[in-house]
């Protein structure tokens, strides 16, 4: 069930890509399987740079450093992802739209209130 949750949350996270990509002026998924592959390199990224820089700099840490964490990690993952393309004003734009898309989606860091 957890391989099934985890694959869930991808697919979700490429279709708010893909949703994100027809909202935000500057940045553009073309495709669903570019979106997942977007959705894992970001993933990946993110826990990459919470890794190294803490959770403060995590987009879960919340305020203006994980807005422009969540920003570098969408711009960097451009140069990794075929079919991504992203302006730093569209990645500006991208965390931003995520971050507020993100306050309705229950994630399991908010559930159990875990914010060390």
């Amino acid at each position: 069930m957890h391989i099934l949750g985890t694959i869930i949350r991808f697919v979700v996270s490429a279709l708010v890509l893909m949703l994100v990509g027809y909202i935000v002026p500057g940045f553009g998924v073309m495709g669903f399987w570019s979106a997942i592959l977007a959705a894992v390199v970001i993933a990946l990224l993110g826990w990459a740079m919470e890794a190294v820089f803490g959770r403060r700099v995590s987009p879960y840490g919340r305020g203006i450093m994980g807005f422009i964490s969540g920003a570098i990690v969408i711009y960097i993952a451009q140069l990794f992802v075929p079919g991504m393309r992203t302006s730093i004003l569209g990645a500006l734009l991208a965390s931003l739209v995520i971050g507020i898309i993100d306050l309705f989606v229950p994630t399991n860091l908010r559930k159990t209130g875990d914010r060390t």
